[in-house]
């Protein structure tokens, strides 16, 4: 009995559920997955997975069914990654850069400036997505598809002029190239997940973050900082996977589907960042907040931190570093 159970908890990590009994010959046995996801409901990126996990079931005529977990109940960010490699969970979003330790590629569209619109956005995306698929095949994971975020932008208690104003500040930051980017200006770098920002705001444990407008708007920041100064900056990607196993004892036509799915996700969910980078800096100045552009001496002063930041990750990406770099100047001149 021991060994049949355990038979049947395997097979359901493994995304499977073994029919036994009469239902075997009734029914195609179902598959059922468990998703885990940092960002809250009503975030661009959680309603594309919805549309993801629809598209699956749809196409699949239910053969496939995913149990979505949101806002990092089910795990906190730095968890979902390896909870997937392990088979805690069958599928997983992550912000990509978070994993900046376990290898460069991960970090490298939060390097300050280097992609700082969409045009450079959708070069530096397949100028590194080669290594970056490499990179989850390594760990038993396939990457399905990825979604940038919208520009970035410094919340602040005041208007932001310059950069000397942040030199002594406690950072809030959320992964390598942040942290080297805080110290770079001059302040305390603070890790904080994206679920934590209004307790670590209210505490005084950060007074100044720099991220999007959709997390400004899913941590109500108008409760902590009066001004958001956009800057462009970057715009990080989110990476959404599963588990290899768990993919490969899908039939080929599931496969199939699941792959066709997270293409259309690909291309919506693009078109719902595009839409996010209007709509929630509308967001903000309805809540109060004032919202403004950096000036040109202020981004100039920007843009120089980012050209030493991207000169010190093609150090640390070793050969291959400066190999994607000319790949994404090469797809910038054509």
């Amino acid at each position: 009995m021991r060994r049949l159970f355990g038979a049947l908890i395997g097979a359901t990590l493994l995304g499977g559920v073994m029919p036994a009994g009469p239902a075997a010959a009734q029914s195609q046995a179902q598959t059922r997955w468990v998703m885990a996801t940092p960002y809250a409901e009503a975030n661009y990126h959680t309603r594309n997975i919805r549309g993801f996990i629809e598209d699956i079931e749809k196409t699949t005529e239910g053969r496939i069914g995913v149990q979505l977990h949101v806002n990092a109940s089910l795990l906190p960010l730095p968890q979902i990654k390896r909870a997937a490699q392990t088979g805690q969970v069958q599928l997983g979003e992550v912000l990509l850069s978070a994993f900046g330790n376990e290898d460069p590629f991960f970090d490298v569209d939060s390097v300050p400036f280097l992609a700082d619109n969409w045009e450079r956005s959708a070069a530096l995306h397949q100028a590194t997505l080669p290594f970056i698929q490499q990179r989850f095949e390594r760990s038993g994971l396939r990457l399905l598809y990825m979604v940038p975020w919208t520009s970035q932008g410094f919340y602040t208690r005041q208007p932001l002029t310059e950069l000397d104003q942040l030199k002594g500040s406690r950072f809030r930051v959320f992964n390598v190239l942040t942290t080297r980017f805080a110290e770079l200006l001059g302040a305390t770098p603070v890790t904080v997940q994206v679920a934590e920002i209004p307790q670590a705001f209210a505490t005084n444990v950060v007074n100044v973050m720099f991220t999007s407008a959709p997390t400004g708007v899913d941590t109500s920041a108008w409760d902590f900082a009066r001004h958001f100064t956009d800057v462009g900056g970057m715009r990080t990607r989110n990476a959404i996977f599963v588990n290899a196993r768990a993919f490969n004892a899908l039939s080929q036509a599931d496969q199939q589907a699941v792959l066709q799915a997270a293409a259309r996700a690909q291309v919506r969910g693009l078109d719902f960042a595009k839409q996010a980078e209007e709509d929630m800096l509308g967001r903000l100045r309805s809540r109060g907040m004032e919202v403004a552009s950096a000036s040109p001496e202020l981004l100039g002063q920007l843009r120089a931190i980012g050209a030493r930041q991207t000169e010190e990750w093609a150090t640390r990406a070793g050969a291959e570093g400066p190999h994607m770099l000319a790949r994404y100047r090469e797809l910038l001149a054509r």
